[in-house]
């Protein structure tokens, strides 16, 4: 059987109707949520192009996501650390890729965008880098959620969006593994509940001593399992937590991103910082609280319609966007454990 190469005839974007698409290249190097929110673009490339090659660059912290995603051909994991950049270009080059969206566009991936040569060459026109694109997709990064504005590059190449779920690999045999796991891990009647205090900036961490006031209370009223989850460097806040509860709790087993995808989806909920785990927990479709404040959750909140989010609304310096905080990072220190208690069991009613 013949190989379909060609765009579907609904495309109006004059480059898409006149050259065969035969490979794509999809730029997201980083972070774990922000890679795992670009995954939404992939069913879509996949249905408009069921026979083209589709590759997709990302880093090492991330590379679980895009390893057995179904929708990924060729996954290009670079490590900044130990990796050549100049070899990574012509990685790249030799792609002959046809159409490249660069869905991060730092100056960077801006750079490896332009070497592959493509014809078509997708991305944000940011200060200093339109350069490196010929389809400039005009930004709405601060009124829609990142999903959209991943989704906003096919858009403008009139690619139909016919998907717009998370892409996140769950072999059956992995949650099978830690459907064991999570089951003994309760030894209450309540529900298991994985709270996460991580964060990749410390503005967006609520404190250990909020988690661990909150995780009592969820004994108390509701006889919850209580798992800690943690990543790399994590261990002491952890352990700090479970020696700061009342009541015994577990700290999760050592996972990459697809266990923690397996874990989870264990889980009966999950309140979590502004973080990786929050949005692997919501693509894996377990209930998810997402706690925030110098973020936007209208734009970076967990995208799950089953899931809900908490911030102290009273504030007017929310959103700010910033890692560092000249006044106490008060978004997070004046937001109440009862206050996060009171969203979580909306999100407990909402599921009832």
């Amino acid at each position: 059987m013949g190989r379909t190469t060609s765009a579907p005839k609904q495309f109006i974007f004059s480059a898409l109707l006149v050259r065969p698409i035969h490979n794509i290249l999809v730029i997201k190097p980083r972070a774990i949520g922000d890679v795992l929110l670009s995954t939404v673009v992939l069913p879509n490339l996949r249905s408009a192009f069921p026979d083209a090659r589709i590759s997709f660059l990302t880093e090492k912290p991330a590379a679980d996501i895009i390893y057995e995603n179904p929708f990924v051909d060729n996954p290009i994991v670079f490590n900044p650390s130990k990796d050549s950049y100049v070899r990574l270009l012509f990685q790249l080059r030799r792609l002959r890729a046809d159409l490249v969206f660069d869905l991060f566009c730092n100056p960077r991936t801006a750079q490896m965008t332009f070497a592959t040569r493509a014809p078509i060459r997708v991305g944000y026109p940011f200060r200093g880098r339109a350069w490196a694109y010929n389809v400039h997709v005009r930004t709405r990064a601060d009124r829609v959620h990142n999903t959209e504005f991943n989704l906003d590059a096919l858009s403008c190449l009139e690619i139909p969006i016919v998907d717009r779920k998370l892409s996140f690999p769950l072999p059956d045999v992995r949650v099978a593994e830690y459907e064991q796991i999570t089951h003994d891990l309760r030894s209450r009647k309540g529900p298991l509940i994985a709270l996460n205090s991580s964060g990749t900036w410390e503005t967006k961490r609520w404190g250990l001593e909020h988690f661990a006031a909150l995780g009592d209370l969820l004994v108390e009223r509701y006889d919850a399992n209580i798992i800690l989850l943690w990543g790399p460097g994590e261990e002491n806040d952890v352990s700090t937590i479970q020696h700061t509860m009342k009541h015994p709790v577990v700290i999760a087993p050592g996972t990459n991103i697809g266990q923690l995808g397996a874990l989870l989806a264990n889980c009966d909920y999950t309140i979590s910082n502004d973080s990786g785990p929050m949005h692997i927990s919501a693509a894996v479709k377990t209930p998810t609280l997402g706690i925030f404040g110098p973020t936007n959750p209208l734009l970076q909140g967990p995208f799950h319609e089953g899931s809900k989010w908490v911030r102290l609304e009273e504030l007017d310096c929310l959103a700010c966007n910033l890692t560092s905080c000249d006044i106490g990072n008060v978004c997070m220190t004046r937001l109440s454990v009862d206050a996060v208690l009171n969203a979580f069991e909306k999100l407990m009613e909402k599921h009832s």
